[in-house]
């Protein structure tokens, strides 16, 4: 009979964001960890997350969350910079299994890498007011400097697929010259959809400034944890991805093809009454 452990070897690893750029980390874990089987959620039907109370935030993270775990997953990614700083902390309160976030990972290669402590970051409006950066980065060093900037044209510009020219570029400029002038040396994406705009930001930037893609710390440290718990996956054969979603867009494919680097085959769409089965005692 196989150990209770060994089964939880095979069961897939849950990842969840309001929208696609979560499968920029996807992209990564497929890369990293090839045999692992993966269960995404893009809850498409309520975003952007990014506007929201931090009280919605929450509500549509612990529903995605109680989503992937109904489906038998061994870990989860919580792969929104807004739902990480907004619910993070409660989720791991609430639940047992391992629940990673792409905050702490990033910022922690933000404090390897930079040299003079001076630390930019954007993301959406619900990130950048949390204040989660700021206060995980001087947990990391109380020395270092940093300046946030909210950028919430990013996310519409990927979505069109602008994501170079004169338009990408001008409004790059408009919310990161601010960072720049501040004298950073290391700028966090603090958004998953932001990588598509890493050119145009790199360009801008210039290359002494480092850019810090959240996606490869927050997988070596999936690696290190899933190890540690000995939950990597031992079969040789290729994982799965499954792909759910609140709602398929039109434009869903091409913009998730974007994100992912090749094509996405197995989507389904789920209702949102099927998410929202949890009952929010939280709230009360």
């Amino acid at each position: 009979m196989k150990s209770k452990q060994s089964l939880g070897r095979n069961l897939p690893i849950g990842v969840f964001d309001s929208g696609l750029g979560g499968l920029t980390v996807v992209r990564e874990i497929l890369k990293q960890l090839p045999r692992e089987h993966i269960i995404y959620f893009g809850d498409l039907a309520r975003l952007p997350y990014g506007i929201k109370s931090k009280r919605q935030i929450t509500e549509f993270s612990i529903e995605n969350t109680e989503f992937l775990l109904h489906r038998g997953v061994k870990a989860i990614v919580i792969a929104c910079n807004s739902s990480a700083s907004a619910a993070g902390n409660v989720l791991r309160k609430r639940y047992t299994i391992p629940i990673l976030d792409v905050i702490r990972p990033a910022a922690r290669e933000a404090i390897r890498v930079s040299v003079k402590k001076r630390i930019g970051v954007i993301g959406t409006q619900a990130t950048v007011a949390s204040g989660a950066y700021e206060r995980i980065l001087r947990s990391f060093d109380s020395g270092v400097r940093v300046q946030v900037q909210a950028c919430p044209l990013f996310v519409p510009l990927v979505e069109e697929g602008i994501l170079s020219g004169s338009i990408a570029g001008s409004i790059v400029k408009q919310y990161i010259k601010p960072l720049v002038d501040g004298r950073i040396d290391s700028l966090i994406l603090g958004c998953t959809h932001y990588p598509l705009l890493r050119s145009a930001i790199q360009k801008f930037v210039g290359p002494k400034i480092c850019l810090i893609d959240s996606a490869k710390p927050t997988v070596l440290n999936l690696i290190s944890l899933l190890s540690e718990k000995k939950l990597l996956r031992k079969s040789r054969g290729k994982g799965k991805l499954s792909v759910f979603v609140s709602d398929l867009q039109q434009s869903f494919l091409k913009i998730g093809e974007r994100f992912l680097v090749e094509p996405l085959r197995d989507v389904k769409v789920v209702r949102l009454t099927e998410v929202a089965t949890v009952k929010r005692k939280w709230l009360a």
